[in-house]
């Protein structure tokens, strides 16, 4: 999990709330007051991973609400991070920057493998166990790297950078969205682009559905889209397709619920949703506060998740705060 950092401030200033919108209930500091590059929330809401500006990589225990382990690539420096991403089972966790990659024990906080990228990273999710890494490289490659014995084991070629990744469930199939404003579906067994859906800027975030039929992709200020992974066909916008005054809103984060009947997104402007996808409507909205009463007007949301108890909700902010939503 990626993002932005430096469209951040001006989508802010473009964009809005729209309408009224809840507050955390609770929330947590995570970094420094700089705040955060990168971050990523476990999927049982139980830690938090955040790639700080100033004092690189940190794994959180959300339970405890304190941090457990310090993260960075070489002893006695900060690594500056492009990527974070805990694995699905929740056991794994990778940090990354620009150059290379490390594999973490979440339970140990060992590191299980460092590895140079074949490329710049831009963007990096893991598989279940933490045997694979999906790379969105800057050299116009996404790659599927094996974390445990290094080396590639697909590679999918683009026609420009890959920003944004996501990775199905049973990991036999890829989303990418890059610079050229198109986000493709793969099969990742064979390489093959099976879908693609064109937006009118460079594609920030992309996510799949656990059941493998819904993609949700957005371009930078742009459209918002959840599409039919089968038919390529458009199934409704968030955002975008409005006839006279089109919403400039551009999403750093989303995600889909384990039955993929609904979808948690955060936007550069603070504001997070929770939309019913068969109603194809917004269910919940909640703006994230600010750190301080000065400073930037508004935080934009780095990650997203559902919380286990299936009421509640978690956001990070790239101010480095942990917002509790219900």
């Amino acid at each position: 999990m990626r993002t932005c950092l430096g469209c951040l401030l001006a989508a802010g200033l473009l964009t809005g709330c729209g309408s009224s919108a809840d507050s955390a209930s609770d929330r947590l500091a995570l970094t420094e007051m700089s705040g955060a590059y990168t971050a990523d929330v476990s999927a049982n809401g139980s830690h938090a991973l955040v790639g700080a500006v100033t004092h690189g990589g940190s794994l959180w225990d959300l339970n405890q609400q304190a941090r457990q382990f310090d993260w960075n690539h070489r002893a006695g420096e900060f690594s500056v991070l492009s990527a974070v991403d805990f694995s699905p089972s929740g056991r794994y966790a990778l940090t990354a920057n620009p150059q290379d990659l490390v594999l973490w024990n979440v339970s140990t906080g060992a590191a299980e493998g460092f590895w140079s990228s074949p490329g710049e990273i831009l963007d990096a999710v893991l598989s279940r166990d933490g045997n694979y890494a999906l790379l969105g490289l800057g050299n116009h490659e996404a790659v599927y790297f094996d974390v445990r014995q290094g080396g590639i084991r697909t590679s999918l070629r683009h026609p420009a950078r890959i920003r944004s990744l996501s990775l199905s469930s049973d990991e036999q199939y890829a989303l990418t969205g890059a610079d050229d404003y198109v986000a493709r579906f793969w099969d990742l067994q064979n390489g093959t682009e099976l879908q693609r859906i064109e937006l009118g800027n460079t594609v920030d975030t992309v996510a799949l559905a656990p059941n493998g039929r819904l993609a949700f992709s957005s371009g930078s200020l742009d459209q918002a889209v959840v599409w039919n992974t089968s038919t390529g066909e458009p199934l409704f916008h968030l955002s975008g397709d409005e006839a006279f005054f089109p919403k400039r809103v551009s999403y750093l984060s989303a995600r889909f619920s384990a039955n993929s009947d609904q979808l948690l997104v955060g936007r550069a402007d603070g504001v997070v949703e929770l939309w019913d996808l068969n109603r194809q409507s917004v269910q919940r909205r909640w703006k994230l506060d600010k750190r301080a009463a000065y400073g930037p007007t508004s935080t934009g949301v780095l990650a997203v998740e559902f919380g286990a108890d299936g009421a509640s909700w978690l956001a990070v902010g790239s101010n480095g705060l942990m917002n509790w939503l219900r």
